[in-house]
This record gives structure tokens, sequence and C-alpha cells, in this order.
């Protein structure tokens, strides 16, 4: 792939060198809020620096944006993502290696001057100069997030950043692919200033008087002075490449460095992990934007009924986004509970430097405590997250029902419950519709919008809207058991729970899907959302779909042993502030030498322990995919039965509602790479012992007729 000729009406890059004989390049991309390298803006950037370098009268260069938010956003990722596509990687980097190259190499001093999001490509190009200034507005993050798009900075980023700042410290930057502040920045090294956004330009030409930047004892020379922790396995090859460039960079000449970063992008770009997880990028994207192109109504008011764990997150979460919010339950003491909980999140916040005191102060003041029913008719949004009882959540509609506004939009939270339901309590059942957030609200970015038989599209459109407004994603489902998430995670949980039952050992179990590329393993998750929960949802869906969602008997011991999880300090595991332990009674319990109680009367007394040989034994290879099928056939179904309009909702749904490993692209990418039908005859073969295997309709079509979810 060549660079092509600028073809833009207006160019990309202005040129002024003023009376000083400082020249200054400004990066200002026409029609458009960001600037990005694509060829078009690397050729002129090239173009640009063959003036310098003709000019013997200039004596510095500062580069800047003109843009309100952007210094320079990285490379353009629909160049990259093709160029992975195409095998044409090479093409698009070396080129700008060399341009970046001929930038570090002018003779005259060069300087940074950072303002807005300076990442990836955008930094690399700010590495280049000598000096980098960056101003104090909240805009202005800076870093290289390249490994998590399964990428490695290779326009000189894993080469310059170990010279500037130590390998130690750079491979911290370039594995965590965070942005950082420019506070941070500064205090880590990436920038060398920080000044006030109006003074910028003036403090970047005052820093080119120092001249030329000597790197010489910037950083140590040898490549044992320092130790570069290698990185946990994760699945996503960008960071051991990352690692091995930015361990050898030190000893090795700058030249050699950069042929590394251009081969080790080059093999990235060829790998599915790297092409999915640039895919994931643009579906956050278009997840967030949506496709309205109508303005909608700012919600500035909204009330949340019942106080609990996700009451008081969902409050605080929107008190957080400007939203007043009406906290209400029965009681004072829950409403107390309640407001405690948003103190405690708030506060954590305030500690991780999430944001200031003050506007941690500000959010809790948008929240009112209540146990008084009212008129909510100035409300603009309504969520009830009360106890996940149908009954009780229908008790609630009525009373909302004659308590808010003719056009109030009444939401549950519920996590499985059908909220058509619900909507046939109401008078205006078109107003109703499921708000699905996750916990912990403050850190789950997806919201599932439920749509109900009777909710009319303005319902859901303004719902959409709302859900974007408080900086949450939301995926539309349509209502049925467990909707996508629960529906199609629940299969693993309870598969999960029932071979530890039939002798896996809870720790192998875990680690091997950990390894696989999950967050954490199926068992402990179960641990972390409460065994009472996970019994309460399993229930409801095997009512719904049988045998692929029946509730594992070592579930129900635990629940008459109250082990409910972290919540109680055991559960598969026994919790200790941070430490994780097995927990022993249950191999007790698994040896047949304790007898459940049966503590809750309408429950059945569970057996002590299984039976011998009752579910087969998976060996290290097959047990990832063995738990991990299950939810790809359960995606299969819920594209196949219309709860999700594509398959694009099902994968991306479940990489922000369970962690899904990413780099995998979620369920049905994963499916199409291990081949659907390889996935179809493992899963048949499985069904020979186990029913709930048994593949779905639309994977035995797919495999049958050599088709793919995704045809690209």
């Amino acid at each position: 792939m060549k660079i092509m000729p600028t073809v833009a009406i207006a160019p990309m890059i202005r040129r002024e060198t003023g009376d000083d004989h400082i020249c200054v390049f400004t990066f200002d991309r026409p029609n458009s809020g960001a600037n990005i390298f694509d060829d078009a803006t690397l050729e002129e950037l090239s173009e640009h620096l063959d003036a310098v370098e003709k000019d013997a009268s200039i004596r510095g260069l500062i580069i800047a944006s003109a843009k309100k938010s952007i210094f320079v956003a990285g490379a353009d990722l629909k160049t990259l993502l093709e160029a992975a596509k195409t095998g044409e990687m090479r093409g698009f980097i070396e080129p700008g290696q060399q341009v970046f190259n001929r930038l570090a190499d002018l003779k005259i001093p060069t300087v940074a001057a950072i303002h807005g999001a300076s990442a990836g490509g955008g930094y690399e190009v700010a590495l280049a100069c000598d000096y980098r200034v960056a101003s104090d507005a909240p805009a202005t993050r800076i870093g290289l997030p390249e490994t998590s798009l399964g990428l490695l900075p290779a326009w000189g980023g894993c080469t310059r950043l170990p010279r500037l700042i130590g390998a130690e410290k750079a491979a911290e930057v370039i594995l965590k692919g965070k942005l950082y502040s420019a506070q941070e920045a500064l205090k880590i090294g990436l920038v060398d200033e920080i000044a006030p956004g109006d003074q910028l330009l003036n403090r970047a030409r005052e820093k080119l008087r120092a001249g030329k930047r000597k790197m010489e004892g910037r950083a140590p020379s040898t490549p044992g002075s320092q130790e570069v922790a290698p990185p946990k396995q994760s699945g996503n090859p960008a960071l051991e490449r990352a690692y091995e460039i930015i361990s050898k960079t030190l000893s090795i000449s700058p030249d050699e460095s950069l042929r590394l970063e251009l081969a080790g992008i080059v093999e990235l770009g060829k790998t599915e992990s790297t092409q999915n997880l640039i895919r994931n990028f643009f579906l956050a994207e278009k997840y967030k934007k949506g496709t309205s192109r109508t303005p909608s109504e700012k919600i500035v008011h909204a009330a949340v009924i019942g106080a609990g764990v996700m009451g008081s997150g969902i409050a605080q979460w929107l008190s957080s986004r400007g939203v007043t919010v009406i906290l209400r339950d029965v009681a004072r003491e829950l409403i107390d509970r309640g407001l405690a909980n948003v103190e405690k999140i708030y506060g954590d916040a305030v500690k991780r430097g999430l944001m200031s005191e003050e506007k941690a102060k500000q959010g809790r003041a948008r929240i009112c405590g209540s146990t008084a029913p009212m008129e909510l008719r100035d409300v603009q949004f309504v969520i009830e997250a009360t106890s996940e009882k149908m009954e009780i959540k229908k008790e609630v509609f009525r009373e909302l029902a004659m308590e808010a506004g003719p056009k109030t939009i009444v939401a549950t939270n519920t996590s499985a419950l059908p909220v058509s339901e619900l909507g046939d309590v109401t008078v205006s059942p078109e107003h109703v519709i499921g708000l699905h957030f996750f916990n912990p609200v403050s850190r789950m970015k997806l919201v599932e919008v439920v749509i109900a038989k009777q909710t009319s599209d303005e319902t859901r459109d303004r719902s959409l809207a709302f859900v974007r407004q408080v900086a949450k994603v939301p995926v539309i489902v349509r209502d049925s058991p467990g909707f996508l998430v629960n529906r199609v995670l629940f299969p693993y949980l309870l598969d999960a729970a029932e071979l530890f039952e039939s002798g896996e050992d809870a720790e192998r179990i875990d680690r091997a899907l950990v390894e696989w590329g999950m967050p954490m393993g199926p068992l402990r998750l179960i641990d972390e959302i409460g065994v009472d929960i996970t019994i309460d949802i399993g229930k409801t869906l095997e009512k719904a779909y049988g045998q692929r969602d029946h509730v594992a008997a070592v579930l129900l011991w635990l629940f008459d042993q109250q082990m409910l999880g972290r919540k109680t300090g055991a559960g598969f595991y026994k919790y200790e502030g941070k430490r994780q332990t097995p927990n022993d009674s249950l191999v007790e319990w698994r040896r047949g030498s304790v007898v459940a109680g049966g503590a809750d009367p309408g429950r059945v007394a569970v057996s002590p322990g299984p039976e011998p040989g009752s579910s087969p034994p998976a060996t290290d290879v097959d047990l990832p995919h063995r738990l991990i099928l299950l939810m790809v056939n359960e995606a299969a179904r819920c594209v196949e039965e219309g709860v999700v309009d594509s398959p694009e909702d099902a994968d991306y749904g479940m990489i922000l509602g369970t962690g899904f490993a990413p780099f995998r692209g979620g369920p049905l990418r994963f499916a199409e790479h291990f081949g659907i039908k390889r996935t179809v005859d493992e899963l048949e073969r499985l069904a020979r012992t186990e029913e709930k295997f048994t593949p779905c309709e639309i994977l035995k079509k797919h495999a049958r007729d050599g088709t793919k979810f995704y045809e690209e």
C-alpha cells in the first residue's frame, strides 16, 4: 500500500513561521473534530518537513493542534483494520516511521504543544520532538493505548519512550494502554511541563531556547539496569510482543528497535485477536453514538424505587451525571443504608482520582431519600429496582401507575423477569420498558434496554437517549426470560457448578477459563454475583429453558449453609480481605460426609454429594470449550429467536456485560474462528450424553450451508 497523494480540499496541517523564525505546524483536519494520521496526513507532514529542512532561517519547530479537545488521536483505525485484513500493514506503518524519524533528526529544536487527546501515533509524534509541553485542561489525555487494540506503538513508541523515562516505566505505560491526565503524565515523565491553555504556545517557545535535547543519561543504557516485569498471560499477544521490544531496545540501536516495532505490528495485524480488538473499538463508537438524528430531551429529574445495592448504585450514577434523583424505599433504615452506599461509591471515586471532592459533593446533593409515596408527575424517568419477586414488582408498578405523570417512562431493572407482565398492571403500558443495569453500576458500562410487547417506539427512543446521556452503552433486547446477558451466561455458570459436583477442582475450572481469556473463572463469578441470586435467576431460566439452566445441587447446599459467596465470606471459595482460599466444607460435602439440612422449608433437601461419574470428565483441552460452547449455542439462539437484532448485539453485549474475552470478539465471532462446522460437531458429540448441548438450528444451518453470522 503506497502513500497516496493528498486529495483533501483544505490542508490537514497549517505551516506558519513568525518574525522570531519559529515555525508552527498546526494540525487541523477539515470538517472533523479530530486530527488523525492517515496516508494523506503523513504525506503532508513529510512535505512540511521538506520545507523546514530547506529553510536555514528557521530556529525551532512547534507542533500544535487547532481542535478543542484533541491534539492528534492517533492512526486512522479504519486504515489500520483494512491494512490488517489485507496484509498491507507494512505499507502504512513504514512510511510513518520514516516521517517521524525525519522529525526526530531535524537539526533545530522541536517541541510538541499538546492540548487535548494525544493518543497512540498522536503521542509518538510528540515523542519524536525534543520536548513536550501539555495544557492543564481536563481534555488533555496522553498515552499509548495500542496494546488494548492488539497492536503495539510502532512509530517509535517502544523505542523512544524507554530512552526517555526508562524501560520499566515505559513498559507500564505501554502494557497498561492507559491515557493519563497532564498532571499524571508530568509525574511519569511523558511531558516536560504543564501550562494553562492560553499560555501553551508561549511556554513551548520558551522551551525551544534550551536547544536540541541530548538523550544520553536520560535513561539507563544497559538492559540489565532496570528489570521489566513480563505481562500476565491474557490472550492478547500484543502485550508480549511489546514487552520483548521494550526489554531489548536499550541494548540495541534505535534503528534496530524500530525494525522490531515494524515486524511486530505487521505480524500482530494478521492475527484474529488484533482484528477483533479493533472491531470492538468501532462497535463501542457505534453503540455510544446510536443512529437517532433528532435531538433528544435532556433528562433532569428521575426517581429510583428501591434503595438496595442496585437501586442506590443507579441513583449514585444518575446523580453523578447531573440528574436529580428521588431515592425511595418503604423504611427509613433502608434509605439510610442506601444513602450510605451512595456515600461509599462517591468516596471511592474521589480516592481513585475519578472525580474531585467538589464534584462528589454536588452529586450527593442531587439525591433526596424518601419513604413517603408522592406524586412523580415532574419526574421524567422512574426506575424500579426492588426485590426480584414478580408479585412485589407488580405491586410497585400498580402504585407507580397512579403516581407518575402522563409522559413519565417507568422502567424496571429486573435481570430476568418478564417486563411485559409488569406493563399489563399499569394504565400506560406503552411507557413501560426494562433498563437492566449491571452490578457494580459505577463500573459496568452496559445497560440492556428491554422492549416489552407494549413498549412504544417513542419510549424506546427516549430510553436509548437517556442511557447514552448518563454515559452508559445501550443494547436493545426483546423481552424474554434472562434477556441476552443472563440467558447466555447462566448455562456456562451452572454447568461449571455441575462440573465441580462431578469431581472437578474449583481452582482448576476457574484457572482454565482465565487462561482462555475470561476476566475471572465461572465459580468465582458465582461467588461475586451471590449464590442466592444465582439460584433465583437460574430457577427463572430453568422454568423457561429446562435442563440448559438446571440449578446444581451444590448451589442449593451452599444456600442452606448460608455460604452465599463473597458477601458472606464463603462460597466456592473462602474470602478474608483480598485473600481467596478453597472452601474445605465443600470438599467434605462432595465426599458425602455432610448432609444438607434444607434451611428453606420450600426447598427439596440436598443429597450428600454427587453420584460418582454423574458428569463426564473434562480434559485440560476441552474444559474451556465445553463451557464456552454453551454460551455460543445460547447466543446463536438469541439471534435465531430475534431476542437481539444482530450478531454484533449478541457479541458486544456479552463483551460488555460479562467481560467475555474481548480479543475473541464475542461468542459468535469465536465460533466463526473456531469453525462453525467444528462447533456443531463438538456440540453434537457432547449432546450424546447431555441433551443440553444440542446445537440450535441456526448453527446447524450455517454449518450445512458453509455460511457465517458475519459475511464480510
